[in-house]
Parts: structure tokens; sequence; C-alpha cells
């Protein structure tokens, strides 16, 4: 199906995670379609690296998967889409090139499911800020503690990029390791844990 379409190219083919992994590291493909379940490195941890490690790579989800615990596992892995299988040909090929050009998408199950997520946490922005620091497992270094105050500014990852003369993939990888490391959910939640940092909090 993708092989067919005039402005795709099949590059290869994975038949696990850590497979995919290695090839990715090989070909640099633009776009990655991941499934989740499968042998050796699931596609969680597969996401995980190759997003880390090619940050100009992105990584599309096709999974029959839609449980919400696995879903908020593979975005935060840096899975850019998270299409379910039933997905239509048209479907996955206009997901394909709207995460190529840098977009966000979500089938709409599994937009139901991330909303839900994020009203259920909302309320944790105006937790004391004791506890956000309590559950920090790593400090910041330098880099993103300037990564995070620019965050807070509501700086873009591009302005980000801008600012400290980074890519703007690298930012991101910056950003999912401060989420990481801060447990926070949000941008929106860091920026709150950077003003009460600010503040003594």
């Amino acid at each position: 199906m993708l092989s067919v379409e005039p402005d795709m190219e099949v590059v290869g083919q994975a038949c696990d995670g850590a497979q995919a992994v290695e090839m990715a590291q090989q070909m640099h493909p633009d776009v990655v379609l991941m499934d989740l379940h499968m042998p050796r490195k699931g596609g969680v941890a597969a996401t995980r690296e190759i997003t880390v490690s090619l940050p100009r790579t992105q990584v599309l989800v096709l999974t029959t998967l839609d449980a919400e615990e696995t879903v908020f596992e593979a975005i935060r892995a840096g899975a850019r889409a998270y299409l379910l299988k039933d997905a239509t040909e048209e479907e996955v090929l206009e997901t394909v090139r709207a995460v190529h050009r840098g977009e966000s998408r979500l089938t709409p199950q599994i937009a139901r499911k991330v909303m839900d997520q994020f009203r259920r946490l909302a309320p944790i922005t105006q937790d004391p800020p004791v506890a956000t620091q309590a559950v920090m497992t790593e400090p910041l270094n330098d880099k993103e503690e300037k990564i995070l105050q620019l965050i807070a500014e509501g700086k873009s990852n591009k302005q980000i990029a801008g600012a400290v003369f980074l890519a703007e993939g690298t930012v991101k990888n910056y950003v999912s390791r401060i989420m990481e490391k801060l447990h926070a959910n949000t941008r929106t939640e860091l920026a709150v844990m950077s003003v009460r940092q600010r503040r003594g909090g």
C-alpha cells in the first residue's frame, strides 16, 4: 500500500522491535510505522530508542492495542501518531504524510482517552509544590534548567532551539527527558513547576 504511493518509498521492514531500532539507525527513515506487541523488544521501548537517537525520524504507532496505559506509554516514548489497525487505507496514508510534516495525529478513540487523562491530571497542577519536588528522581542539568525556564516563558520548541543553539528535534528530546525527570505529563505542568521553583517553592 505504501510502496505504490508516488511520494513514499518503503526502505525496510523489521520483524521485531530490536531489528526496527537497528534498521532505523542504519537507514534514518523519515517515518517508522511501529507495532507495539513484538518479540525481543516491544514497540514502546523501540519507539523510545528511535526518537532519542534519531530526532528527525517520526514514529507512527499502528496497533490493535488501545488500553490507556499502552497509549500513554507510547506517546511518552515519543510517538507522534497513534492509529488502530482498523484505520482505513486513506487514514494511514494521510497520517504518514502528516507525521512527516511534523504534525501529531490520534485516532478518535485514542484522542478521547488522552483528553480524559488530561482532565484527570489537570488538578495535579494545583498540588503543593513540595509534592512535585518529592518525586523528582534525578536533578536537572544546566541545559535542562535553561530549557525549562524557556518553557515557563511560553516559548515553542522552535523558539527554544534558536535560544539555546540546538536542533528543534534535540530540544524535543530534552523536553521529553525533563518531563520524565519531573514526572510531568504536559508542558503546562512543567511551566507551573518552574514558576514555583523560581519563587522558592
